[in-house]
């Protein structure tokens, strides 16, 4: 939904540019009709209705648009309100008319594939790095160092977290928790659901650099993954499986760390991990690229070459 708020405008043209014009090339040859409901559904400017953005997303896209359309003859017409205006062509829909909703579902999987989907990986790669920053700083500092460390557009004022927001609006939580959602199409601020019964979820950008859906330039290709081979990177690459710093590279492969710094490097130059800065804190993570090497090569990793593995001691082991 918010990539189809940012296609209506020119917003970030230095970061979403080059991803408009490449997307909106496949959306030309999807049938009129449904782009004409998607943008009606999803304007440039408003709001659009919270049954569109259901949690059972989470389980994956066909989870998520199965939940879109079961929802209820009356939520749907309620909801719907927040639009400007419901066109004659749009009443069925509103009416949970089972030939709408088909046509609801197929639109949205046809925008989808087009214009997410093939951009999934590098978006679930920057998703991966910002979950282990936010995991890293519960680990460390608990629930309190994770509020602290969401600025720039959050400010955590105990017991209330403040965000830069279009209009007024408090949230109690009222003991049910809060769901926080990295988001590559969510631009400069974070944005919630309209109706406060609703379980409490508050989306926010993802930081992001112009080459953001492409990765970096150059990479990954043959001579970048030739630098994986022998055996002290590979060790390197299963130290970041579950996401670690420099650091704890070092440790858990017994390698200087000079030495895992330049390998974590070329890890990332190849595509197969993604780092991110915090504080003075560098934390890589592996890419879908990554997952899948590893996961294609399973098995006991031998110790880097001319060294013996110490065992990481920084959890005890």
């Amino acid at each position: 939904m918010l990539s189809l708020t940012l296609l209506g405008t020119a917003q970030g043209r230095a970061v979403f540019g080059p991803w408009r014009a490449q997307v909106r090339v496949g959306l030309g040859r999807l049938p009129r009709g449904q782009l004409r409901l998607l943008r009606h559904l999803a304007p440039p400017v408003g709001d659009f209705p919270d049954f569109l953005t259901p949690p059972q997303a989470s389980l994956g896209v066909e989870a998520g648009i199965e939940a879109v359309l079961a929802t209820p003859r009356r939520r749907l017409r309620r909801e719907l309100e927040v639009l400007p205006s419901v066109p004659s062509w749009a009443r069925p829909l509103a009416d949970g008319e089972p030939l709408a909703l088909a046509g609801l579902g197929q639109a949205l999987r046809s925008y989808h594939r087009a214009a997410v989907a093939p951009y999934w990986p590098r978006m679930q790669a920057l998703i991966d790095a910002e979950r282990a920053v936010r995991a890293h700083a519960l680990l460390d500092h608990g629930s309190e160092g994770l509020l602290v460390g969401l600025g720039p557009t959050m400010q955590w004022k105990p017991p209330v977290l403040e965000v830069d927001y279009h209009l007024e609006h408090d949230i109690h939580l009222a003991g049910r928790g809060l769901t926080l959602v990295p988001s590559a199409f969510c631009w400069r601020m974070p944005i919630t659901l309209i109706d406060p019964a609703l379980p409490p979820v508050l989306v926010y950008p993802l930081p992001r650099t112009p080459d953001w859906w492409t990765g970096p330039a150059g990479s990954p290709g043959p001579r970048a993954l030739a630098n994986l081979l022998g055996p002290t990177r590979a060790a390197c690459l299963r130290a970041i499986e579950d996401g670690c710093t420099t650091g704890e590279v070092a440790r858990r492969t017994g390698v200087a760390p000079p030495t895992a710094s330049q390998h974590a490097t070329a890890l990332r130059e190849a595509g197969l991990t993604a780092s991110t800065r915090h504080g003075n804190t560098v934390l890589h993570t592996l890419t879908p690229l990554g997952t899948a090497l590893l996961r294609a090569n399973s098995g006991p990793a031998p110790p880097p070459a001319g060294r013996t593995a110490t065992p990481d001691r920084s959890l005890g082991g």
